[in-house]
């Protein structure tokens, strides 16, 4: 069974946006076998730039329904269907986040009908509903009208059964995964289970340990990516699995820290990457006798050696070596002071015009310090001071939060977003602590902290 669904809405958003009108025409391959459509009460004022766009006002919702009130018959019709739209994230983001709301975990399998027209119907000039319906002469007594666009798409629907068999239909429904490619215990329909939320999963084999720790902004989405996957990557990663799970965390900087953590405490045997809990490596600084800050790479147990200040840790020795070496080029410093270069007096480098002469004094300790403090600031992964990283939650009423202090990773957890202007004791006390060491945690942050990827840092 189909269920082909159009929404009409007050902006484009689905986390901030509301439904204004909602269409239901159920299809049993053949046939329509029932049809529904009504207004919702958005609760909330249209804004002008949809009304022009859908003709629906504010006073033509007043006196409908509001979402919960029709809730339970979205349901039922679309229980066991296949929820089917044009550009079919749209309007299923918006059905999903109005039951989200409501507390409900609202899951159905999904089909595109964009996608299937491409496939279908290769070479048109544009493959949008509106274009559709004038390339196939439908006819439709309003554009932007949920039920209308519903019957539009029912007919192009149709025209695409009508060019593909059953199996070619499966596989754009199931993502290409053949369920006789599945461990056994994994069937489609356990994979259509799982939420298209942001956070970390796990896959055990059939004694329950966890082999592999994954994280995805869209966790479905990726386990069908690597069921999919014939490559033998793709066949190692499958070995063994018998079961799944996982953890919703809403913010991508929480579920790097979760997935780091996970993959250092369990130990899966086929994750390779972020094992280990402490660092081999290390580059260090420190002035030596004549004024000049220096550089050296060295195992990471220097760091409690007086005189050097650790810059920056590495999971391996050689992984310090090279970032020093790209450093040292990039900042044109002399090798000989940075340890690269075992010459008494004038390094190789030096002769080339690729180092300033620091190393034979042809260059003042105060202009060279200057670029070694550039390089340093460049290679620093050292988090400082005290804050709060806030990004956003499993759930509309919530947000993340991530919490240093003294430039230590101290955890993190989840606050309710109602709650203005909560105490620094109470944000602390909401974290969660890593409860492992995870020096990878540090980098993590720091990617974050920069704000390039929309994560609000607070000082306190």
């Amino acid at each position: 069974m189909y269920a082909i669904i159009d929404v009409e809405t007050t902006g484009g958003a689905a986390r901030f946006e509301r439904i204004t009108e909602i269409a239901i025409v159920l299809h049993d391959g053949e046939k329509v076998v029932d049809t529904f459509s009504t207004l919702i009460n958005p609760e909330r004022s249209i804004p002008p730039s949809i009304i022009r766009i859908t003709g629906i006002t504010d006073d033509m919702v007043a006196r409908a329904p509001k979402f919960y009130e029709v809730a339970k018959q979205i349901v039922q019709m679309t229980e066991g269907a296949i929820f089917v739209a044009h550009n079919v994230q749209f309007d299923y983001s918006f059905v999903k986040e109005e039951f989200a709301r409501l507390g409900y975990p609202f899951t159905r399998r999904q089909l595109c009908t964009v996608k299937l027209s491409r496939a279908a119907f290769p070479g048109l000039r544009s493959y949008s509903l509106s274009s559709l319906k004038e390339h196939f002469g439908i006819k439709a007594k309003r554009s932007h009208r949920a039920l209308d666009d519903t019957l539009a798409t029912v007919n192009v629907f149709e025209r695409i059964l009508a060019t593909k068999d059953g199996e070619s239909m499966r596989s754009f429904i199931n993502h290409g995964v053949k369920a006789t490619k599945l461990p056994q215990h994994i069937t489609l329909e356990r994979l259509h289970e799982v939420p298209e939320a942001c956070g970390v999963y796990y896959l055990h084999d059939d004694q329950g340990k966890v082999i592999y720790v994954g994280k995805s902004l869209n966790i479905r989405k990726r386990l069908f990516e690597h069921f999919a996957d014939l490559t033998p990557k793709g066949e190692k990663l499958r070995q063994g699995v018998e079961d799944l799970s996982w953890e919703i965390t809403g913010s991508e900087l929480v579920a790097l820290l979760l997935e780091s953590a996970e993959i250092k405490r369990l130990q899966p045997r086929v994750n390779r990457a972020q094992r280990k809990q402490k660092f081999d490596g290390g580059i260090f600084t420190y002035t030596d006798d004549n004024g000049y800050k220096r550089l050296i790479v060295g195992k990471n147990t220097l760091k409690n050696a007086q005189k050097l200040q650790l810059v920056s840790e590495y999971p391996k020795l050689d992984n310090a070596k090279l970032h020093l070496q790209a450093t040292v080029r990039q900042h044109e410093l002399c090798y000989r002071l940075s340890h690269l270069d075992l010459s008494e007096h004038a390094c190789f480098h030096y002769g080339i015009r690729q180092c300033h002469g620091a190393c034979i004094g042809a260059e003042t300790p105060d202009d060279y310090n200057l670029r070694v403090e550039a390089a340093i600031s460049g290679m620093s992964k050292r988090l400082q001071g005290n804050f709060f990283l806030f990004d956003r939650g499993r759930t509309d009423d919530e947000a993340a939060i991530v919490g240093v202090q003294d430039g230590r990773y101290l955890g993190y957890g989840f606050i309710d977003i109602q709650t203005s202007n909560p105490l620094i004791e109470d944000l602390l006390e909401s974290l969660t602590p890593p409860g492992i060491a995870d020096p990878d945690a540090t980098r993590i942050i720091s990617l974050f902290a920069s704000g390039k990827k929309g994560v609000k840092m607070v000082s306190y």
